[in-house]
């Protein structure tokens, strides 16, 4: 009679099927993530013919049960406690009011701590069924939250745009929340661009799940000392040798433009962002019906509190300031750093890991990522949400964080994807900006961009194209009152 499986032997188990797994990944010699093509699988799941009927299957998968029953309590309380209807509840009615407090968010952020320790201690697994269910009513949900934009139009203070480019689904995404955290005076924006084979639905799921995150980062900063202490710590705590070394040569660039005076309110932000970009991709890697494997996005993401200006970049998208001279004449400051694999820092990063980074003879001005033994995937940045196959090997998710203290002279700021900086320069952007109304500007922006892939790559794929331009001043006659572009 055989003996019943240990939980070593489980374990071991598992391991093989995602050894089999990868190798199946990655059967394909020279894919290149974001490539102009991406080869197909040998195989589809049993009954699954496309990845919509994928993502809508109720799945059995063995995942570590007690961080995605902790994540999934945690994303509920965050949303309930926000204030804006209970539309995620079973019966989806009644309402309820107030910013999220101090204690739940506090109790959040723990036990999202308390279950990262548990699987590091190696938890049991079990299987979990997940109510797809519950999704779909966060989505509706999210849907009628006053003030979040996510589609195509515009607002009093933001003009957001996307359109899809030649290469299959438009895998870009955009959001623009005003009123944030439930303060008048707090305005977030980013801007996603997917890669892979389900990098849209990596985009669109950072894009609806990040800023809630971060929301309760931001909510449990500002509870107490104790409060800022502990999450200084589980931010801090919850990071690799690689990257706290990367943290903390941050945080010395940051000393050089963060006066003394503006530490109080950059740290926190700064804090939060760390914190929640690293659970956002914890949240991804253990999602059961999101393939991350292979496929990715960017972020890049601000926060705008009155006149202070935080950024956190992952990827290669950018974020630029239309801004006055002496001379008054409008230039552009680049806030953000590309972040791609021949970067100094990025490559030394990668190659310390065993990754590899070199360009492909056909376009040797592109450096990518390549595992160590291995043709593949051939990513294009050094750092992104997912790609779980390269996480071993150098590619991280920890963010670029700046700091800028804005003035009457800043105008606006444009979040916008590769697609549009891969053909425009930054003075160019903010001439556009500039120079036609504001509740059209991202529209005419991405237009533009369209334009010039034409005639500078007459031969090539249009990428997709993804802006969100943010006025820092709303009182203009170019505005006329809140658009839905068409």
């Amino acid at each position: 009679m055989s003996l019943p499986a240990t939980s070593s032997e489980k374990s071991q188990k598992v391991e093989a099927k995602q050894r089999l797994f990868a190798e199946h990944q990655f059967g394909h010699a020279g894919m290149a993530v974001d490539n102009l093509a991406v080869a197909p699988r040998k195989k589809q799941r049993a009954g699954v013919t496309n990845p919509a009927q994928r993502l809508t299957t109720d799945h059995v998968v063995e995942i570590g049960g007690s961080e995605c029953s902790v994540g999934l309590e945690c994303l509920l309380n965050i949303v309930r406690a926000l204030g804006m209807g209970s539309c995620l509840s079973v019966e989806g009615a009644g309402a309820s009011s107030g910013a999220l407090p101090y204690a739940l968010a506090a109790a959040a952020v723990s036990a999202s701590a308390s279950a990262s320790d548990n699987s590091k201690r190696g938890s049991p697994r079990k299987k979990i069924r997940r109510n797809p269910s519950i999704e779909s009513k966060l989505d509706m949900w999210l849907r009628k939250v006053p003030g979040r934009l996510f589609s195509n139009g515009s607002s009093e203070v933001a003009s957001l745009f996307s359109k899809q480019g030649k290469k299959g689904v438009n895998q870009d995404a955009m959001i623009v929340w005003e009123n944030f955290g439930s303060k008048t005076d707090t305005i977030f924006c980013g801007i996603f661009d997917g890669h892979g084979p389900y990098g849209h639905v990596v985009a669109k799921k950072v894009r609806d799940s990040l800023p809630l995150k971060l929301s309760a980062q931001l909510q449990l900063n500002s509870g107490s000392k104790d409060g800022q202490e502990n999450i200084r710590n589980s931010a801090v705590g919850s990071l690799t040798s690689e990257e706290m070394a990367l943290s903390l040569a941050n945080d010395e660039d940051m000393n050089s433009t963060c006066k003394d005076d503006h530490t109080d309110i950059f740290t926190p932000i700064k804090e939060s962002f760390l914190k929640s970009f690293k659970v956002m991709d914890k949240e991804l890697k253990l999602h059961p019906s999101i393939d991350c494997y292979c496929s990715g996005t960017t972020a890049v993401t601000l926060i705008k509190q009155r006149e202070d200006l935080v950024i956190a970049n992952v990827g290669d998208s950018r974020a630029i300031l239309g801004t006055r001279d002496e001379d008054d004449s409008l230039i552009a400051v680049q806030l953000t750093v590309d972040l791609k694999p021949n970067l100094p820092r990025e490559t030394e990063r990668i190659k310390r890991c065993n990754g590899r980074v070199f360009a492909l003879p056909n376009e040797p001005e592109v450096a990518r990522v390549w595992l160590p033994n291995c043709n593949s995937p051939g990513l294009a940045m050094a750092r992104a949400f997912g790609d779980f196959c390269l996480k071993d090997f150098g590619l991280i998710s920890v963010p670029d964080i700046f700091y800028r203290r804005l003035t009457k002279k800043d105008e606006f700021v444009v979040l916008a994807t590769d697609g549009v900086w891969d053909v425009l320069s930054n003075k160019e952007v903010v001439d556009i900006v500039a120079s036609v109304p504001r509740s059209a500007a991202a529209r005419m922006l991405v237009e533009f961009a369209v334009r010039c892939w034409k005639f500078k790559y007459p031969y090539a794929k249009i990428d997709d194209c993804a802006v969100v331009c943010l006025f820092l001043d709303s009182n203009s006659s170019f505005y006329s009152s809140s658009n839905i572009i068409q």
